[in-house]
């Protein structure tokens, strides 16, 4: 059955191929309000290889007339699609609380968030900056050897599937930040929905389809599907006309998908946000002037969201002192006064119920928030362990989604700096230094740098901004590559590779590289940033 798209704010519990409606043929999938465990309608069949076929087939049809539009263009584009997601107001604001157990002052603002990313890539195409124009003018005189007229820029890849994330139904998913910097990109996106907010992928996916239609797109510029990871993920990360992907859950998860990437005819880049614990550093002074607001301020941060957020401090590492003590103490009496609350799925806070048993297993328990009987609640729990101790298991230093977090006391602050040094690749590190803790500071970042994508000071790892200068990526395990972020206007990068073209017939020219400079870019030429 299939019709064509028309309204925004209805549901139909069917897929969107290049602006039609199709109904998948697979398994049945409902969203769920975790907070009642009420069941919500529709139902979403999930789809199969024929309809991965069919959205590729579209993506790559669409890629060369979508690739050619103007800067402005696109921007419009993606204008629209900030405009029809505002609109939907409350029909998408209390879809999105349902699916997910979240306050609606938080989906609210998420749908800012989203529509904010939106804006922001549309202005990163204005600027043209992302074209990355260099010229190197001919040098038919050079001795010993004249030189070519050689010129560079950057062009998009191509077809990018897009995977939503459990944890944030709007800002990392269907039209989040990997979906917003691949359209600005100039690559058609075909988007997995998560099973877990299945009527609010539909709303997007039908915000940005309308937008399609307004702006003139080519219809195979965007498609949304539903089904399983390993099976339906895995066949769209296997087309191969899907040049990259972006992707934000579990480790293995995304593992699997690099894995089926790497194992292609042709291999493509897939940026996964996998597993981060974000560790705090708390140094000596600073937990001697401060530790009792700092342990308080720590648990506000661990338990936001319920503490389902990748860049939640999942780890403290502080040399064992009175000060450590107050911190502990003060963070215990904190999580006492705090109220379990929902995880995003059953699936979710089951494995965070295993998590905190393995960490009360391997470690001593300082905190635990009183229980409750509402449906798929969980408590924060804080846990402490040596540094010895800690790493020597495997089963401490592995994440844990949720709202729990282990301290890890040390000897002294050289101690300190092997614990940084034996971490895994994260997302974060916080460190919390006063004045005379900078010389310890000094030589604590100059390890952490080697770890993290983002290091902070006297803040907490949750809350990404999203601007020009932010990371939202590390080294592995916390993403597949390093060299990228997820989040801020460099995610655009990840989409893109550049070209050279040398001796090109000025006719032929690529304008951001054309003699004249007609779209008034900066450009990199003979060395010299200029705009001329």
């Amino acid at each position: 059955m299939t019709a064509t798209v028309n309204r925004t704010d209805t549901l139909t519990g069917q897929m969107i191929i290049a602006g039609t409606f199709v109904t998948g043929t697979g398994e049945t999938v409902r969203g769920l309000d975790p907070s009642t465990d009420t069941v919500l309608e529709p139902g979403y069949a999930h789809g199969d290889d024929t309809h991965v076929d069919a959205a590729c087939s579209q993506a790559a049809a669409a890629f060369d007339r979508y690739r050619s539009t103007t800067s402005e263009a696109r921007a419009r584009f993606l204008e629209a699609i900030a405009d029809n997601l505002e609109a939907l107001g409350d029909t998408l604001v209390n879809r999105a609380a349902a699916e997910s157990g979240l306050p609606v002052g938080r989906i609210t603002g998420e749908v800012g968030r989203t529509s904010g990313q939106l804006r922001l890539f549309a202005g990163v195409l204005r600027d043209g900056g992302w074209n990355g124009a260099r010229i190197d003018p001919a040098q038919p005189d050079r001795s010993p050897l004249p030189r070519a007229d050689i010129r560079q820029r950057k062009i998009p890849l191509g077809p990018v599937a897009v995977f939503g994330a459990s944890n944030f139904p709007l800002a990392f998913s269907v039209a989040g930040g990997d979906t917003a910097s691949a359209l600005a990109a100039g690559c058609p996106v075909i988007a997995k929905a998560h099973d877990a907010h299945p009527g609010t992928s539909e709303l997007v996916g039908r915000a940005i389809t309308a937008a399609v239609v307004q702006t003139g797109m080519p219809a195979g510029t965007f498609s949304l599907l539903y089904g399983h990871g390993p099976t339906l993920g895995t066949s769209l990360v296997t087309d191969p006309r899907v040049k990259a992907v972006g992707f934000t859950g579990s480790r293995s998860g995304g593992t699997a998908l690099v894995a089926a990437a790497a194992a292609r005819r042709e291999p493509i880049p897939v940026y996964a946000e996998m597993s981060s614990i974000n560790p705090v550093f708390v140094l000596d002074t600073a937990l001697q002037t401060r530790g009792a607001d700092l342990g308080k301020a720590f648990v506000g941060s661990l338990t936001l969201g319920s503490g389902q957020f990748c860049t939640n401090p999942g780890l403290v590492i502080a040399v064992d002192s009175p000060g450590l003590t107050t911190f502990v103490e003060s963070a215990g009496a904190a999580i006492a006064d705090t109220t379990p609350t929902p995880m995003l799925t059953p699936t979710i806070a089951n494995s965070y119920s295993a998590g905190v048993d393995a960490l009360s297993a391997a470690s001593t328990v300082e905190a635990q928030a009183p229980g409750s009987d509402a449906p798929n609640s969980c408590g924060a729990a804080i846990f402490s362990t040596d540094a010895d101790t800690f790493l020597g298991s495997e089963v401490l230093q592995q994440e844990v989604f949720g709202s729990a977090s282990l301290v890890v006391k040390c000897t002294d602050a050289a101690q300190v700096r092997d614990v940084a040094a034996a971490l895994e690749g994260q997302l974060t590190a916080t460190v919390h230094a006063d004045d005379a803790d900078m010389d310890d500071a000094a030589a604590l970042v100059n390890v952490l740098e080697l770890k993290v994508g983002r290091i902070l000071f006297d803040g907490w790892p949750t809350g990404v901004e999203v601007g020009h200068a932010m990371v939202h990526g590390g080294p592995y395990p916390s993403t597949s590559d390093s060299r990228s972020t997820s989040v801020g206007s460099l995610a655009i990068e990840r989409f893109l590779r550049p070209v050279a073209y040398q001796d090109v017939p000025p006719a032929l020219l690529p304008s951001a590289i054309a003699d004249g400079n007609p779209d008034r870019l900066w450009r990199r030429i003979d060395g010299r940033l200029v705009q001329d």
